[in-house]
């Protein structure tokens, strides 16, 4: 039964609405799908954060006009489906085609990745990366793996050092912190031997000069004491 104009229009529209945000997307063909079959492969698309339809040709090239998968869905001929999405391409493509290769009715005609048209030697191959969350995973693992590595390593060696200086301080290896050295007291200069002898001179000259004789002072005691005997005794001899 042939679609109205009205129709057509409104399904350019409500399909254009749906490819708009589309940056990737796979196209294929069937023959003879089961409600069934049709039903699990649009559950499968979902799954990956796509969706699913079954095109008219002409009305799909229409819808994608001015969208980022524009060229896959020029000139199709044929039974045509298309899988879509703005996410994840190689989420897409490892769901259609894990399907695909349980369900021989389901063949791959082309796709398109971020503008760029790809074969169905492409998309299988597609299918084979890892995906998205998969890559980042690996590379958060390998931008944390070194910062891990460095910090086991810091603690490590900070422990280390930490048993050594223990073991040294309990085998009393560390004495007591040496003590500062006496300030050395400054050597004067030595002098000539000639003045060191005029010194010595000139002190023993002052000395002599100083001192009385002991031979003169004797015979003054001498007489002050024979002169006082002698006193004492004139009283009593008259």
């Amino acid at each position: 039964m042939a679609l109205s104009k009205a129709v057509k229009i409104a399904k350019v529209k409500a399909l254009a609405g749906e490819l708009e945000g589309s940056t990737s997307a796979i196209i294929g063909t069937f023959a003879k799908l089961t409600v069934a079959q049709d039903f699990e492969l649009r559950k499968v698309v979902r799954s990956a954060g796509g969706r699913y339809r079954v095109v008219k040709n002409k009305l799909a090239s229409r819808a994608a006009e001015g969208t980022k998968i524009e060229s896959a869905l020029k000139g199709l001929k044929g039974v045509s489906s298309v899988a879509y999405t703005s996410g994840d391409p190689v989420a897409l493509a490892k769901a259609v085609s894990t399907w695909v290769g349980e369900n021989a009715e389901f063949t791959f005609k082309l796709g398109i990745v971020d503008g760029k048209l790809i074969t169905v030697e492409e998309i299988k191959q597609l299918a084979t990366l890892p995906g998205k969350e998969e890559l980042f995973s690996k590379l958060l693992f390998l931008i944390q793996s070194p910062a891990q590595r460095l910090v086991t390593v810091l603690n490590a060696t900070g422990k280390a050092v930490a048993v050594v200086v223990n073991q040294g301080v309990e085998k009393g290896k560390f004495g007591a912190p040496v003590a500062a050295a006496a300030p050395v007291a400054e050597s004067k200069p030595a002098e000539p031997a000639e003045t060191r002898e005029k010194i010595e001179t000139a002190h023993v000259e002052e000395s002599a000069a100083g001192e009385q004789p002991s031979g003169a002072a004797q015979p003054e005691n001498s007489t002050a004491t024979q002169g006082g005997e002698a006193a004492a005794s004139d009283p009593a001899e008259g």
